[in-house]
């Protein structure tokens, strides 16, 4: 019996049940949302605890076999794959509010508890949780991702907003990170060397976090130009203005077009911003004009507000479905979702310069993202068994990186590096790479978290 054989036996002793070997269990905790090719953990344990998490890792840890967090398994980047077999570690069920606390504002969760289940606790409060991913995700798992979405321009992501953690370390040691105090200069910030390490250093058990109190007023509405240099430049002037933004995002004429035939609506195929404000009411009717005023002297052609509440959330929902919509333009493919972040005043550029490569190409590439903090996606839609279009895929991809760092941003503004995007971290991190993986291998001498993610050792 193999080291793996015996640590399989002996956590189904200690969980029973709640381990699987199944086909179709390992297949589903091995592909997630990523276009990588799956790859299948040998066993899958289901934990309800932070107690239990240590049982499994100290066991793991001393067979030196592979364990791999699994929260909802949205991940994008291949973070949940299983390279090198061995625990896939199911957190879903960890899903417990611990403790609300009102009057500081902020909250304690186990790393199963999602935004959508969070905010629907926190309804009465008048207080919310406000990153808002297109995904259905846990807490933890946007933790370990440093996670962010379209209300990143005003609250930050999830870097900012996570105050303290309890974690699991490889050999089984519970540590616990930070404080619920809004600001510490107490040694080494350890909460944010968790937040964004992917699994690869302990697993995240319990998170505190920050809340915020419902804006009194909100105003959305939705924006047409004629080119996307025009649309970019409008993001660009409304930041300088410092108005009371919430929400920016950006589509151009391919995704709105996607979004037409996928939602059965009729907006005009061309680039467009989906805008949003919040405050006070007389400072989010004064800069509703303002901004109605700034985007026409950018060339805009439409500016059409949300006459209340309800019509206001019809139109982030066709935000929220751009992605369905994209892929909708090829069914069956998923394609590359391309993830990179420029300063502002670089945007303009970074997607001129792409869209000019991609058009040499017959790959189809719709593009959208939270252009308020620089952050855009393209979805890459690629037949992964015809080579040449798989091999334009990829360049495009690459070319994208290479031009965001060029412009001093990153390869990932938030869906992380996991498997797909390795081979940019040297380009990006230069000799800091070889601290993370001194890091690495302090904490995690025997490479059983999350191996080969990342970075290769």
């Amino acid at each position: 019996m193999t080291d793996l054989d015996q640590t399989i036996a002996q956590l189904s002793e200690m969980f029973g049940d709640r381990l699987s070997t199944s086909l179709a269990m390992r297949e589903q905790h091995g592909s997630g949302e990523s276009w990588l090719r799956p790859a299948l953990p040998d066993a899958v344990v289901t934990v309800r605890s932070t107690e239990e998490v240590a049982q499994v890792l100290k066991v793991c840890n001393e067979a030196l076999v592979p364990v791999i967090p699994f929260g909802a398994g949205s991940s994008i980047e291949g973070q949940i794959h299983a390279p090198k077999g061995g625990i896939s570690l199911n957190l879903s069920e960890m899903n417990a509010i611990l403790s609300v606390e009102e009057a500081d504002m902020d909250c304690t969760v186990q790393c199963g508890v999602t935004r959508q289940k969070l905010n629907k606790e926190l309804r009465a409060t008048g207080l919310f949780f406000p990153v808002d991913l297109g995904a259905h995700a846990t807490l933890g798992g946007m933790a370990a991702t440093r996670a962010s979405g379209t209300t990143t321009v005003r609250y930050g992501s999830m870097r900012d907003l996570v105050l303290g953690l309890t974690v699991v370390l490889p050999d089984g040691q519970i540590i616990k990170t930070g404080s619920r105090a809004r600001k510490s200069a107490a040694g080494y910030d350890l909460t944010r060397l968790f937040v964004g390490a992917e699994g690869t250093l302990g697993v995240i058990t319990e998170l505190t976090v920050r809340l915020f109190g419902q804006p009194e007023c909100a105003r959305s509405a939705m924006c047409s130009f004629p080119t996307m240099e025009a649309a970019t430049e409008a993001v660009v002037m409304a930041l300088q203005f410092g108005l009371c933004l919430n929400r920016i995002e950006l589509a151009d004429s391919l995704q709105m077009q996607a979004i037409n035939s996928w939602c059965k609506t009729d907006f005009p195929a061309t680039p467009t911003l989906w805008l949003e404000l919040t405050g006070s009411e007389a400072a989010v009717t004064n800069d509703l004009e303002v901004l109605q005023g700034l985007t026409a002297d950018r060339g805009a052609t439409r500016f059409d507000p949300a006459k209340d509440q309800e019509a206001a959330a019809r139109l982030w929902r066709f935000r929220h479905e751009a992605l369905m919509a994209s892929r909708a333009l090829r069914p069956g493919i998923k394609g590359i979702s391309t993830d990179v972040c420029v300063p502002i005043s670089k945007l303009p550029a970074c997607i001129e310069r792409i869209q000019a490569v991609i058009a040499e190409t017959p790959i189809l590439a719709p593009l959208v993202g939270h252009v308020g903090d620089g952050n855009f996606h393209m979805v890459l839609l690629f037949d992964p068994g015809d080579p040449k279009e798989s091999q334009y895929a990829r360049d495009i991809n690459a070319a994208l990186v290479t031009m965001a760092q060029e412009l001093g941003g990153t390869c990932t503004g938030e869906h992380g590096i996991g498997l797909g995007k390795k081979t940019y971290m040297p380009a990006e991190h230069g000799p800091a790479l070889d601290l993370m993986r001194k890091l690495k291998h302090a904490i995690d001498p025997g490479n059983i978290m999350n191996p080969d993610k990342m970075f290769d050792l």
